[in-house]
């Protein structure tokens, strides 16, 4: 119990003490549940993605300003590709462990897309997506496992956190973040969270 109240303590609503806020405008209310008079779907999957922008380059505020529509998309030649795109994630922690959010954990935030996972489409609806500075199958550094490390078990102190998935796993041959660098082990040991949580976690 004085665990769960120092908790308390750490949101305001959906948003996260511990992070720089920075609102995005790349979010939607959770749509209600099939035959369960209007309530929202029960929010117990986190998705770990990475991100970098310009790919490979860290730094800077290129996400953040992707995040909330002020990119400019004349800045670097990659971002030509990408002009135009509306996403969000509710979390991003960049490489010295920084902490960032942008949408309420309550609300559905624009980081999944077409998914499926465990049996179950739209995976924004019912999830928490969090972004890590990073390359897909590069490694990633220790302060990002100690800050998601303390962001995980917060959120499931909050919501009724059940899995932990990567993007390459809901939306596998179209996404393969954050790849074979990110330690899944490393995470569900430091986590002690059971291993039936995670993805990539073997038993053995």
């Amino acid at each position: 119990m004085a665990e769960e109240r120092a908790n308390d303590g750490a949101w305001h609503g959906g948003w996260y003490s511990p992070a720089q806020r920075l609102d995005s405008p790349n979010f939607g209310p959770r749509p209600a549940r099939d035959g369960d008079d209007g309530q929202a779907p029960v929010i117990d999957l986190i998705v770990l993605h990475s991100i970098s922008l310009p790919p490979g380059q860290y730094g800077g505020d290129a996400v953040q300003r992707l995040f909330t529509n002020t990119l400019d998309w004349n800045a670097h030649p990659y971002f030509k590709s990408i002009e135009g795109l509306q996403v969000s994630a509710h979390f991003y922690v960049r490489r010295d462990g920084e902490l960032w959010q942008f949408v309420s954990c309550d609300d559905r935030a624009w980081h999944a897309g077409v998914s499926h996972y465990c049996g179950r489409d739209n995976c924004n609806d019912f999830s928490i997506g969090i972004e890590l500075e990073g390359l897909e199958g590069d490694s990633f550094e220790p302060a990002q496992y100690d800050t998601l490390t303390r962001l995980c078990a917060a959120l499931a102190l909050r919501y009724p956190v059940r899995q932990i998935a990567g993007h390459e796993h809901i939306a596998p041959g179209r996404k393969a973040d954050p790849g074979p660098g990110f330690q899944w082990r490393q995470l569900q040991a430091r986590l002690d969270w059971p291993v039936q949580y995670f993805p990539e976690v073997s038993t053995s």
